[in-house]
C-alpha cells in the first residue's frame, strides 16, 4: 500500500490545514472546546515540526508520526463523543 508523500514542508502544512478544517468541523457539533483546544495545539506542533530542518537522527520524522497519531485519535474521540 503506498501513501501521498508531499515534497515539500508547505504541502504538509496545506494538508494538515484542510485536515484541521474537517476536524473543526466535527468537533463544533459535538460541542468539546478541551478536545477542539488539544487537537489545535497538535496540530500547530505537527506544523512547526514539518517546517523544522530535517535531519534529527530521525526523532523528527517520528515526532510527526506520532503527533498524526494523536492528531488521529483526538478526532476520533471527538466523534466518538458527537455520536
Amino acid at each position: 500500500m503506498s501513501f501521498f508523500r508531499p515534497k515539500t514542508p508547505s504541502a504538509y502544512l496545506l494538508i494538515g490545514i484542510a485536515i484541521g478544517a474537517v476536524g473543526g468541523a466535527c468537533a463544533a457539533g459535538a460541542n468539546q472546546p478541551h478536545m477542539q483546544a488539544a487537537l489545535n495545539s497538535l496540530q500547530a506542533a505537527r506544523a512547526e515540526l514539518v517546517q523544522a530542518e530535517p535531519d534529527k537522527g530521525g526523532y523528527r520524522a517520528r515526532a510527526i508520526t506520532r503527533t498524526e497519531e494523536a492528531i488521529n485519535e483526538t478526532e476520533r474521540g471527538i466523534r466518538y463523543a458527537g455520536d
